[in-house]
């Protein structure tokens, strides 16, 4: 079968995002509320700040910005996470990155499975943030057998998909027919389900452990906990969040507000209180059809937006890092609804030792960007001669700083901010405890392991860093050849 058969990864992943967006908003109805929101406040910044258009313009972001989303799920098993794996690559996502959440005191560690390159993020964005419980961590080594018994006995994926995935990885594609069929079935594995496997007795004392242990014993599948789509301006989507009675989470996770936005903000309406059914039968028979069911509550889910900004460097990660943690060391206890006030201007003052200009970002070498020709290069022999002499080197890594800023400032080439794909775990943790209902600060000495991680996802992840670091290397190439 020849490849032009198939249906592309690209359009299946495509495909797949804007349904589960539908789902999402046919499940938790507020979040359709937050994508007009979001797209209103991204047509008035486009509209009022044209230099922000150019910058999306020329970085090919501004087709996709409507189509931004990113995904959270949450997994209970090692063979939960081999299978995603294998679906996700289905859609041409693969996992990028390592975050470990049990220092911030959340007990999962996780990575998000993503495109790999700008060409196929512009196609389709969507990424999803994976977490893997880590049943470990549970301080009762009963509750502990109960919960893995549990996520032993259920099966996230139907026949369907599996055999689907299985004829992927054995001709290397779909054809648009199975290609349906696999949207269809894989997003069987993201519905709610309000109906539960485990007792409200066992759900009770899974809740006391950690909100989020029993987010994934206690129901069928990994239902997706929240969709995100990409604003411009978080600062003001929050505000008009609050203005409209959505009720968001105090504080905006990441940095500050900024001229020149870096990594990563986030921030949330808060997780709804659904209505559901828990067994009253035996925990160990799944069968729907003889168990009885009383009725309970669960709070999980939620609707996130995010603000993404130029990727750092690992010597922009690392001052960012320490900045972040002097905030919060100054301020001395968790962010929240009373300290919010105080926490943003100790976090302004803080990262005011963080350059707010892109020139100065690139200069010193804190953050990755696209080179690209201006179009005075085209008019000007002098400068064809003065870009190739300045590539003139077998390890374009070896092109320094200082020589590519000497031909930004002779208006040779510009530089283009490129995009944060990624996660925080700081971040995260702090989205996940503010839409957990959590009543205690956990604390978890016994750190992740990542060996032992991709022990159970079956492969390694991707080293962000180096992606950003290719794509940075691959335009210079591109401007080279563009003078040849």
């Amino acid at each position: 079968m020849s490849n032009h058969d198939f249906m592309s990864s690209d359009d299946i992943r495509h495909e797949f995002s804007m349904a589960m967006s539908a789902m999402y908003q046919e499940e938790v109805p507020l979040y359709g509320n937050l994508i007009d929101l979001v797209s209103e406040v991204n047509a008035e910044v486009l509209t009022t700040h044209p230099d922000t258009k150019t910058q999306l313009l020329h970085t090919g972001e501004i087709e996709r910005l409507s189509m931004e989303r990113h995904g959270a799920i949450r997994l209970g098993t090692a063979t939960e996470l081999s299978m995603m794996r294998r679906l996700f690559a289905v859609m041409g996502m693969y996992p990028v990155g390592y975050y470990d959440l049990a220092p911030a005191g959340v007990p999962v560690h996780s990575t998000a499975f993503r495109t790999l390159d700008p060409h196929s993020s512009h196609k389709s964005p969507f990424r999803v943030f994976t977490s893997l419980l880590r049943l470990d961590l549970i301080g009762d080594e009963a509750l502990e057998r109960e919960a893995t018994a549990t996520l032993q006995k259920r099966r996230i994926f139907t026949d369907e998909v599996i055999g689907l995935i299985e004829r992927f990885e054995m001709q290397d594609g779909l054809i648009p027919e199975d290609a349906q069929c696999f949207i269809k079935e894989a997003l069987q594995t993201f519905r709610w389900h309000d109906k539960t496997p485990v007792t409200k007795e066992l759900y009770q004392r899974l809740l006391h452990q950690h909100p989020l242990i029993a987010d994934v014993v206690g129901f069928k599948g990994p239902h997706i906990n929240h969709l995100t789509p990409r604003t411009l301006d978080i600062d003001a989507a929050q505000q008009k969040m609050q203005a409209g009675g959505i009720p968001s989470k105090a504080i905006i996770e990441g940095p500050p507000r900024r001229a020149c936005p870096i990594l990563l903000r986030q921030t949330s309406f808060k997780a709804l209180e659904e209505a559901v059914s828990f067994k009253t039968a035996n925990i160990g028979d799944l069968d729907e059809c003889c168990d009885g069911y009383e009725q309970g509550f669960h709070t999980a889910r939620f609707g996130e937006i995010e603000q993404r900004g130029v990727a750092l460097t690992p010597k922009g990660r690392a001052l960012y890092d320490q900045l972040l943690n002097e905030a919060r060391n100054q301020l001395g206890i968790t962010p929240n609804e009373d300290n919010a006030s105080q926490y943003y201007q100790i976090l302004d003052e803080t990262f005011s030792k963080f350059p707010d200009n892109y020139q100065a970002l690139h200069d010193t070498d804190l953050a990755y960007f696209y080179y690209q020709l201006t179009d005075n290069i085209h008019d000007s022999c002098k400068d064809r001669a003065l870009l190739a002499a300045a590539f003139d080197k077998v390890d374009l890594n070896a092109v320094s700083r200082a020589e590519i800023s000497k031909l930004i400032d002779d208006g040779v080439i510009r530089i283009e901010p490129i995009v944060y794909e990624d996660f925080l775990p700081v971040s995260a943790a702090g989205i996940f405890q503010s839409n957990l209902n959590q009543s205690k600060n956990n604390s978890y000495d016994n750190a992740s392991n990542q060996q032992e991680f991709e022990k159970a996802l079956g492969s390694k992840v991707y080293d962000e860093l180096k992606l950003y670091e290719e794509i940075q290397a691959q335009s210079l190439k591109k401007c080279l050849a563009g003078c040849s």
